[in-house]
């Protein structure tokens, strides 16, 4: 949980230019997020960050956002609806 009260886990890929201009929103707003490059990680790690994030959406696309466990889902770049949920 980061000092904002919520926990946000955040699935890219290094290589996705969206997913660099999320990244950037983020840390321009001072959200605390977790971060997994999906394309870094191999093995069981994959499979098990592949489940956590199928887990809130049916189509696995990047950037994606969990807010809380899925209270909140963000998929794509969406600075406005960043505003909205994140600030």
């Amino acid at each position: 949980m980061s000092e904002q009260g919520r926990k946000v886990e955040f699935f890219a890929l290094s290589t996705c230019g969206w997913c660099r201009k999320t990244r950037e929103w983020l840390d321009e707003n001072r959200v605390d997020y977790e971060l997994t490059y999906m394309d870094k990680i191999d093995g069981d790690e994959k499979d098990a960050a592949k489940d956590r994030a199928m887990k809130f959406t049916s189509k696995l696309a990047f950037p994606l956002i969990v807010v809380n466990d899925g209270e909140e889902i963000i998929q794509g770049y969406k600075p406005d609806r960043f505003e909205e949920v994140l600030k």
